[in-house]
C-alpha cells in the first residue's frame, strides 16, 4: 500500500482505503418511495415486530435494522418530513427528550461509556432514508472500535435485536 504522502492531493498522515464499490449507492442512491418509508410503516405494526422501543405522542424510538453497534436507536417523528427544519417546536422538544431517555436507558442498560448522536440530512449528506427525519443515537464503549466492516464485510454485533429491543423497551420507563 502506498502512504499517503505518495497520492495525488495535498498529504496527510491518514491512509487511505479506496472503496469504488460505494460509486454505485453515491451516485444511484438506495431511496425508498415515501409510500415505502420504513418509519411511517413501522408504527402500524407491533412494537416487536417494528423494533419499536418506545411511542410518545410526535414520535417513537427503535432499533436500527442495521446499526453500528448493539443498541443503535433511532428517533423518528411520526410525520413524513426530511428535515429538521420542517420539525414543529412540539416534536422537536419531543425528539430531545426522547433522545435524553435513550441515552440514560442505554447507560443502564448496556453501560455503554459515551454515544454518537446525528441526523444525516438529505440524501447528499449520507441519509440513508432522506426522505424522513431521524437522529441517530449510537452507544459506544471503550475499545469498541474494530476493522472487521472494512476488512471482512462483517459487523461484530453480540445480541440479536429482538433482545435488544426488548429490554430497552421494559427499561424505558423504569429509568430516569
Amino acid at each position: 500500500m502506498q502512504s499517503s504522502a505518495e497520492l495525488p492531493g495535498v498529504p496527510n498522515s491518514f491512509q487511505h482505503l479506496w472503496t469504488p464499490h460505494r460509486l454505485v449507492y453515491i451516485q444511484n442512491g438506495q431511496q425508498p418511495a415515501d409510500h415505502e418509508c420504513p418509519f411511517c410503516l413501522a408504527p402500524s405494526s407491533e412494537d416487536q415486530q417494528a423494533l419499536i422501543v418506545h411511542r410518545g405522542h410526535h414520535g417513537f424510538v427503535l432499533l436500527n435494522l442495521f446499526p453500528y453497534n448493539s443498541g443503535h436507536l433511532l428517533v423518528c417523528p411520526y410525520r413524513h418530513i426530511s428535515t429538521y427544519d420542517l420539525a414543529s417546536a412540539e416534536e422537536v422538544a419531543e425528539i430531545a427528550s426522547m433522545t435524553q431517555q435513550a441515552m440514560r436507558v442505554l447507560t443502564s442498560v448496556s453501560n455503554c461509556h459515551g454515544f454518537n448522536i446525528g441526523m444525516n440530512q438529505g440524501e447528499v449528506a449520507g441519509a440513508g432514508i432522506a426522505g424522513h427525519l431521524h437522529q441517530h443515537i449510537v452507544p459506544r464503549w471503550k475499545n469498541d472500535s474494530n476493522f472487521f466492516p472494512i476488512i471482512a464485510e462483517t459487523k461484530a454485533l453480540p445480541r440479536l435485536l429482538g433482545e435488544v429491543r426488548d429490554e430497552l423497551a421494559a427499561a424505558w420507563n423504569q429509568v430516569g
